[in-house]
């Protein structure tokens, strides 16, 4: 009886063993319960998923960090009707009891370019706001003070009270080609941080009429209200443009939208911190486009150039003779194409230097060294 066991027990071992094997090596060749289907799973560790093809997640998570929510309020001045103050009117009415101020509140995004603060985000963005409020990455929130703007870019820097700040890698916008992959990360609608992926469909764009100095990345990664002030960014996280506009006919993404380029953009950034403020070149005079009718009636070989339509008196133009009806060609060396152009090139210069300036005047060409003047502040017709 004792033999018998023992033969028993081993057989259940032995059977035991080998359906431990079997369930291990080749689970396929038993019978599958019903309603149980045997799945596969991808890995959770290791080197397998470290690097995966076609995957944006290290751009992204080198950005997300750098990216914060703006917040900002504006009030609304109630006007006090006259009535109120009439003491026939408040004996039958009563004191009217005063209400609270009404607020308006936008939202956008911003980029952190400095462990110590300092915040890149779009002027519209923070345009007449009273209150603004900078949200980052691990819901920390503080209140923010506007450094500096330049709204004819479209700029601005605030400074937060914070240090050790998660700052943005500067990309290079040489680099930067029309197909390249590009990240558009904000917080659109308000609904948290977001990341849409699209390609760079076109540089330098302009005559948009949305700044007065364009030079847009168009992109269509999806960009909609919110993004403003976001990061644009390349496969690798870095910063290559700042979201800014988008083309819509509903207010919504259409997959057209614009960045300011990162060249442009800390060229400003760096004049506002240093100085509070940005300094660009003037002449004092107003150009129009000259087109084919413009060029035949004018006598003109072609449509290059920009024709002078008038000239501040006493301006530096003015001073060098500058005329109405001359047509500028070049500025300092650079071919002048159109007054976008020449609006670019003469803001370039610095204020109180002599630049060569070529010029058509009637059949002749005529060159004349300028004085270059200061911008004012806001004078988007005049150059």
């Amino acid at each position: 009886m004792q033999r018998l066991w023992q033969i028993f027990a081993q057989t259940v071992t032995v059977a035991l063993a080998i359906l431990f094997v079997v369930s291990t090596l080749k689970p396929e060749w038993l019978p599958q319960r019903q309603g149980v289907v045997a799945l596969q799973e991808a890995p959770t560790t290791g080197d397998e998923i470290k690097s995966t093809p076609g995957s944006y997640r290290d751009a992204a998570r080198a950005a997300l960090p750098s990216v914060v929510h703006i917040y900002t309020t504006q009030e609304i001045k109630q006007q006090r009707h006259p009535l109120f103050d009439d003491p026939i009117f408040r004996h039958f009415f009563g004191d009217r009891p005063e209400g609270q101020p009404q607020r308006n509140s936008g939202l956008g995004s911003g980029v952190i370019v400095s462990p110590n603060g300092y915040i890149l985000t779009n002027y519209h963005v923070i345009e007449g706001a009273d209150d603004i409020q900078v949200s980052l990455n691990d819901t920390k929130t503080y209140k923010a003070k506007i450094v500096g703007s330049d709204p004819e870019s479209d700029l601005a820097i605030l400074q937060i009270k914070a240090d050790k700040l998660p700052a943005i890698t500067f990309g290079q916008m040489d680099n930067l080609r029309v197909g390249d992959v590009v990240l558009a990360i904000g917080n659109p609608f308000g609904v948290g941080q977001t990341v849409t992926m699209g390609i760079v469909s076109a540089l330098g764009r302009s005559h948009l009429g949305i700044n007065t100095f364009e030079n847009f990345i168009q992109t269509d990664a999806a960009i909609n209200p919110g993004n403003s002030g976001g990061a644009l960014v390349d496969i690798h996280g870095n910063l290559v443009g700042i979201n800014s506009a988008i083309y819509s006919r509903t207010g919504g993404s259409l997959g057209i939208g614009f960045a300011i380029p990162v060249s442009s953009a800390r060229s400003i950034m760096e004049q506002i911190i240093r100085t509070g403020t940005v300094t660009r070149g003037w002449i004092g005079v107003e150009a129009q486009e000259i087109t084919q009718e413009l060029a035949e009636s004018f006598g003109l070989p072609d449509n290059e150039g920009a024709l002078i339509a008038g000239v501040v008196r006493s301006s530096p133009a003015d001073t060098a003779g500058i005329r109405p009806g001359d047509v500028l060609l070049s500025v300092d060396g650079k071919p002048v194409k159109d007054p976008q152009v020449m609006l670019d090139l003469i803001a370039a210069l610095t204020p109180e230097e002599r630049s060569a300036f070529r010029l058509r005047r009637g059949k002749n060409i005529v060159e004349v060294q300028v004085r270059i003047g200061k911008r004012p502040a806001m004078r988007a017709e005049q150059e």
